[in-house]
């Protein structure tokens, strides 16, 4: 890029590529930086499950997690498009197994619920188990709850089709150097960010959660992703199926998978008997920035003028993305603020 960037984005993750994205999409020039590369945090991992809130008690939040998942489709579409990339995505659905009666009953009422909030785009049903054709986790009742509205993308393929769409769309990528920001800045440097911003604001901000998941060879790839015993099960589309993951706060090493890993793949396998003779392909461990609202982070950095914050996308990045890339181009690029007060960098503050 031989002219000035509009925006530099730091941050080579999931929201700082889709902010990218978009933003190089209006028109605008952009220059992303990112030490270590593309997907060399969270973004890279293996799970890659975009799944919805429960819908009940409906908020600001929640609307807008069904407004990005929604959108998800078309944004992916467009990606792929732009850079002949494919990212892996599709909308598979999930099956969950309802545990007991209440549990039955709680379902039931949820369903009822999403009759109205999911605005028929979507549904939340309760079916039987013997209907999900071999592939689903053990009930108890007998009785499993389906969604339509979940969804599955390769995490990694899903960053390189960003990093492809772009340089198609004009703009620049800088791996591996200390490149000076220029113009409007766009931290979205996950982890190493929330600790930046603690320093900055003297206290904890957010931090560093380790996760660790799997990747075996058992191909379900047009089947729907798993969610039992707080475990994601992700069939994708290369064949593989993607089971996760921990939730960590205190670790030895952040990359490094341990016995806690293979706690997952054992609790996995015993929730889904049809994992349970999977060879492993991979075992993956790293840290997923958690602010501490727990909600994202979007917004101007405070006594920072001209630099803003994507950041705290734990667990739900992939799912959010195409929401924070909208809201973030609307602000900085149109002077238009569309974010929800529970996602303000402030909240966390």
């Amino acid at each position: 890029m031989a002219s000035k960037p509009d925006v530099t984005v730091m941050g080579g993750g999931i929201f700082g590529l889709s902010c990218a994205w978009e933003m190089a999409r209006r028109g605008a020039r952009i220059r992303l930086v990112d030490r270590r590369g593309i997907g060399a945090g969270a973004s890279g991992g293996i799970v890659g499950a975009l799944a919805p809130h429960v819908p009940e008690r409906w908020t600001s939040v929640k609307a807008f997690q069904f407004d990005s998942l929604i959108a998800a489709a078309p944004f992916w579409r467009a990606v792929q498009q732009a850079g002949g990339r494919d990212p892996g995505y599709a909308r598979t659905g999930r099956l969950q197994p309802i545990a007991d009666a209440d549990a039955l009953s709680r379902a039931e009422a949820r369903a009822r619920e999403a009759a109205t909030l999911w605005q028929g785009k979507a549904t939340w049903r309760v079916i039987d188990a013997d209907t999900a054709r071999g592939w689903s986790a053990v009930s108890a009742t007998g009785k499993l709850i389906e969604d339509t509205l979940s969804a599955r993308v390769s995490p990694m393929r899903a960053c390189e089709a960003l990093a492809a769409a772009l340089r198609a769309q004009g703009g620049e990528i800088v791996i591996g150097a200390d490149d000076p920001a220029q113009g409007t800045v766009l931290w979205a440097t996950g982890a190493d960010g929330l600790a930046a911003l603690s320093r900055d604001r003297a206290r904890e901000v957010g931090r560093g959660i380790k996760g660790q998941a799997a990747l075996v060879r058992l191909d379900r790839r047009d089947a729907p992703q798993l969610y039992a015993d707080g475990l994601h099960i992700v069939p994708h589309a290369d064949g593989t199926t993607a089971i996760g993951s921990t939730t960590e706060r205190d670790y030895a090493a952040p990359d490094a998978p341990d016995s806690q890993l293979d706690d997952v793949i054992t609790r996995a396998s015993a929730a889904v008997p049809a994992l349970a003779d999977a060879p492993i392909l991979r075992r993956w461990a790293g840290l997923r920035p958690r602010a501490r609202s727990r909600a994202p982070m979007l917004g101007p950095w405070p006594g920072r003028p001209g630099h803003f914050i994507a950041n705290g996308g734990f667990k739900i990045g992939f799912g959010m993305a195409p929401g924070v890339a909208r809201v973030m181009t609307d602000l900085l690029l149109e002077g238009r603020d569309t974010i929800p007060d529970a996602f303000r960098v402030e909240a966390s503050l």
